[in-house]
């Protein structure tokens, strides 16, 4: 099940509070071990320990001193108290962004540049793939830029995505100047009116610090208007780790969560957007071009708590 284990530990805390608020008003004393509990079993589900102790924190000024009315579902008051902590730490940094209406707007001398950073194996190449087919089918046709010459195999998996989907694609030679692979496809998005630049960039471990010293550069030419950071759900802290390291090296706008259909624990995408105050805007939910979905906070915790209102069994 998607997010299965960390809707286990959250129905757990649920049904434990619950039962002592519906008798009696909630004290720090009553709720300070089931709070433990729930920041061992958030850390379980990938979420980040600093970030599931400022969950608790938020909890814990919540919940203290809450007395159920007569009538009244105990439960409500807990998941109310748990979707507002969620939603407030999912919220950190978030702005929603019409990227497509933003490229209508451009120029063809002031394409829009997306530069998309992150390690081999998140998906980054599938997800530029998506934002091609997003920006085409809304009838903006994007350029897509293969600026790893580092990766065998890397060119040629852009050039088939750009052949399927009908789009201009260019490259360059393996072990030329990647900025230069950019700065060529920029120059060619100029000359022939397309107003969107998608660059892919080589995703070498998070740590390689020739690989980082060639995106400061490829920053530096392309001048991009948005830094997209792809991580892979999948990876728990690993992701928050990247997310820190690349935004301190060249800076991150956003951040797009891929493989969330497949992501069991689901602590991910709460851990990289409370540690590293970045907005995730995007969300890869298959393998399919149309499988990326807009990010919004509130949304997604809403698919985190579904069900979790029914009560425990006897």
């Amino acid at each position: 099940m998607v997010f299965g284990k960390l809707k286990k530990a959250l129905k757990k805390f649920v049904d434990n509070v619950s039962e002592v608020v519906a008798t009696k008003t909630l004290t720090e004393e009553d709720l300070e071990p089931i709070l433990e509990e729930l920041v061992v079993s958030l850390a379980e589900s990938d979420v980040a320990f600093e970030v599931a102790e400022e969950i608790a924190a938020k909890l814990r000024e919540k919940l203290v001193g809450s007395k159920v009315a007569r009538f009244k579902d105990p439960r409500e008051v807990v998941l109310k108290a748990l979707e507002e902590a969620l939603v407030d730490i999912l919220s950190r940094g978030y702005r929603p962004l019409d990227l497509v209406g933003e490229a209508r707007s451009r120029s063809p001398e002031r394409p829009l540049k997306i530069v998309f950073l992150g390690v081999n194996g998140v998906g980054k190449t599938t997800t530029i793939a998506k934002f091609a087919y997003m920006f085409k089918k809304a009838g903006v046709t994007p350029v897509i830029v293969a600026a790893d010459t580092f990766r065998a195999g890397a060119q040629e998996q852009l050039r088939r995505h750009a052949e399927k989907l009908g789009v201009p694609f260019i490259g360059g030679k393996y072990g030329a100047d990647p900025a230069s692979v950019v700065y060529d496809g920029i120059e060619y998005a100029r000359a022939r009116g397309y107003r969107v630049v998608l660059a892919d960039t080589a995703g070498r471990m998070h740590t390689d610090s020739d690989l980082m010293e060639e995106l400061r550069k490829i920053v530096r030419v392309a001048k991009p208007d948005y830094k997209a950071l792809v991580v892979d759900a999948l990876t728990g802290n690993d992701a928050v780790e990247q997310a820190r390291f690349f935004d301190e090296a060249v800076g991150v706008d956003f951040i797009v969560l891929t493989k969330v259909d497949a992501d069991v624990k689901g602590g991910t995408a709460i851990s990289v957007a409370a540690a590293t105050g970045k907005p995730i805007l995007y969300v890869g939910t298959g393998q399919s071009y149309g499988d990326l979905e807009p990010f919004e906070p509130r949304r997604f915790v809403e698919k985190i708590l579904a069900g979790l209102s029914e009560a425990k069994e006897r």
